[in-house]
């Protein structure tokens, strides 16, 4: 590593600390450049910082999740702009996300960094594909009250196990379930240009996310593994941070979890009935 002088902990702190949205998206796309060049140190005894507030909260207006607005009539421009909104906040939070995710948890096999990396990209595609959608419809990301139930997960969850569980196999997972849903309705509504736009956006992203529960699967296991504990410790830890669990067990996307690492026997405990063998 001689001659390599930038910090990879440290520059990823840097960034995930830059509050302005192009600004972060920029200085990623530059250190992830280096990162793949390996022009990084990791340096071992690192001791990462604990965020008290997400990067967002110079952007966006804060609020009780249940005072963010409700995504309503879809075959409206404010409809189509409270979900985008929504959605993109959703994208936001993740790409912080994956980068607490390779910023917080050191001396991890270079694969680990790799993956989370990736993840970033991702989000941040999915970020401005979304924000496009936005622009096209005279919104922006920050126009519109959000909530930080993802920071707060992120917060809350400082081991790997537990951020493991937590973030990629139980909240991007949700998003696994919700995300058809939300396609079939729209594909309901009388068709137009920008709700066939939104539906294709929203077609990527969920194919896309599929790959980073995975993604979190592999490192949840190895977590467990590391710790020498059961993979069913999985339930105990959602049902510590979420006690009421898996609350529509009909709508579990089965064939997705499935792709994504979920076991018949989790998928079970989930919908409360055989729906896998």
């Amino acid at each position: 590593m001689k001659g390599f002088t930038i910090n990879f902990f440290k520059e990823l702190e840097r960034i995930i600390e830059t509050t302005s949205s192009e600004e972060k998206i920029e200085r990623f796309i530059r250190f992830y450049e280096l990162f793949q060049t390996k022009k990084l140190l990791f340096v071992e005894d690192f001791v990462p910082k604990k965020f008290e507030n997400p990067s967002y909260s110079e952007i966006c207006t804060i609020v009780a999740p249940q005072n963010v607005p409700k995504r309503t009539n879809l075959t409206t421009k404010e409809g189509q702009i409270n979900l985008l909104h929504a959605v993109a906040h959703i994208e936001y939070s993740a790409i912080d996300l994956a980068l607490d995710a390779a910023y917080r948890f050191g001396n991890m096999p270079y694969e680990y960094y790799v993956d989370w990396l990736e993840v970033a990209m991702d989000e941040i595609r999915h970020f401005l594909m979304l924000e496009s959608l936005l622009d096209a419809l005279g919104a922006k990301y920050g126009d519109i009250e959000v909530h930080n139930a993802l920071f707060e997960a992120s917060y809350k969850t400082q081991t790997l196990l537990e951020r493991m569980a937590v973030v990629p196999r139980y909240l991007e997972a949700n998003g696994l379930d919700a995300t058809p849903m939300i396609v079939k309705k729209l594909k309901k509504l009388p068709k137009n240009e920008m709700l066939e736009r939104i539906v294709q956006n929203l077609e990527v992203i969920l194919a896309e996310e599929v790959s980073h529960v995975k993604k979190g699967d592999i490192w949840f296991k190895y977590a467990c593994e590391e710790e020498g504990v059961d993979e069913n410790i999985y339930f105990e830890i959602i049902q510590k941070y979420y006690p009421r669990g898996f609350l529509r067990p009909n709508d579990l996307n089965i064939e997705a979890r499935k792709e994504a690492g979920f076991s018949c026997s989790e998928l079970k405990v989930m919908a409360k009935k055989e729906v896998c063998i």
